[in-house]
């Protein structure tokens, strides 16, 4: 019999996509350059030179059988040393290559740090705004996720609602930042209070209540904004991390996982990793692509674009009428809906070909987000599309 579970799965599709999706299929219909679409988080600049130069030379130094054959189930050695390095020196930690596992992205690294601390049964909190994909990447590992309601007006940590949620049965804490949808990222004055309350609640509980650190966009943050390395605020703090974003490299799926070398249980935290690569089928991400970030780990692609989209595009909506939180990182934006229904304003949105993605996806209605990694052009062509669709609402 088929599996009824991912049966179910049918019903609740992946929102972003299928939007994409319509955005696609209509592109074919009026043409691409009348298509606004803001829905999926997709890189919009090339990844650096570094990156294919370093495979080019990969492919014609290294030797091939081991270029291409499988890597350890912890990861090519080479790759946890450079990773554990390039933290040391840019945020002052002392990984060692022992405390980094390769993993298959961003996800792959939350997929492994889900089982690692965590038991089936046991509960996750979250805090809105949230990436919509945690529902099924818990579920999967067994978990309850439990969501934090979000401040709407800073989206910083809702501390009261947090403290109220924060029970024994509490065995992580998941945090993203910066922060899809929102782009916002959180304070050294958050992060310390968050630290605080994990310190004292895991005394009371009498167990290590992890952080779960999911960091993509760690490296898209912007001018003046705040961003503390987290790890070095909250010992029990596991990052996971992609380098999908930094190095623009979504399809090659390569990231990992970073466990604070002064966690509780850190070295049996790494060690069960390739145990949990057996049961979920991640083991490890290409050797190839490995073998290329042992070079280029420390590289980004050319950012600054990403800054200078949301500087045009915010300016504009304040002055349309919006109400926006402005980001300080991330290529995304998190603007308050013109009407309470999110999903019946992106409807209003998609009739003029303006493609965005209710905010209900994130755990925060009355809201819409914005992936703004698109060409500048294209940005400063969809003003207009945005001004139209505020004037029939504020008119």
């Amino acid at each position: 019999m088929i599996n009824q579970y991912y049966t179910s799965m049918l019903s609740e599709k992946d929102v972003i996509f299928e939007i994409f999706q319509y955005a696609q299929e209509k592109a074919k219909i009026v043409g691409a350059e009348n298509i606004y679409d803001f829905s999926l988080g997709n890189p919009s600049v090339p990844a650096p030179a570094s990156v294919n130069d370093t495979i080019i030379k990969n492919v014609r130094e290294l030797d091939a059988l081991s270029l291409h054959g499988y890597s350890p189930g912890m990861g090519v050695p080479e790759a946890r040393a450079a990773i554990a390095e390039s933290l040391n020196a840019k945020y002052g930690c002392h990984y060692k290559a022992e405390n980094i596992f390769m993993a298959i992205g961003a996800a792959g690294a939350l997929a492994h740090a889900f089982r690692a601390v965590n038991n089936p049964g046991d509960t996750v909190l979250t805090f809105a705004p949230c990436f919509s994909e945690y529902k099924p990447y818990t579920a999967g590992a067994s978990l309850k996720l439990s969501i934090v309601p979000a401040d709407t007006d800073s989206f910083q940590i809702n501390f009261a609602a947090f403290e109220e949620m924060l029970t024994p049965a509490v065995t992580s804490v998941l945090i993203n930042s910066p922060n899809n949808p929102s782009g916002i990222v959180y304070s050294t004055e958050t992060i310390e209070r968050l630290a605080a309350i994990l310190n004292a609640k895991s005394e009371e509980f009498g167990h290590p209540i992890y952080l779960i650190s999911d960091e993509p966009y760690r490296d898209i943050v912007f001018t003046g904004t705040d961003s503390p390395y987290i790890a070095n605020y909250y010992k029990n703090t596991l990052t996971c991390y992609s380098f999908s974003k930094s190095l623009s490299l979504p399809g090659e799926r390569i990231g990992y996982l970073a466990v604070n070398p002064d966690c509780e249980g850190a070295a049996d935290i790494i060690a069960i990793c390739p145990q949990i690569s057996r049961t979920i089928g991640q083991n490890g991400p290409a050797s190839l692509m490995q073998r290329t970030i042992i070079d280029v780990c420390g590289d980004t692609s050319d950012l600054s674009v990403y800054e200078e989209n949301k500087k045009i595009l915010y300016d504009a909506l304040i002055s349309y009428g919006y109400s926006c939180v402005e980001p300080g990182g991330t290529f995304y934006m998190f603007p308050r809906s013109l009407e309470p229904d999110s999903y019946a304003f992106c409807e209003k949105a998609r009739e003029k070909n303006l493609i965005l993605v209710p905010g209900d996806i994130f755990g925060c209605p009355g809201h819409f987000r914005i992936a703004y990694c698109v060409p500048t052009e294209r940005i400063r062509k969809a003003l207009p599309v945005f001004k139209e669709l505020a004037e029939e609402y504020l008119k």
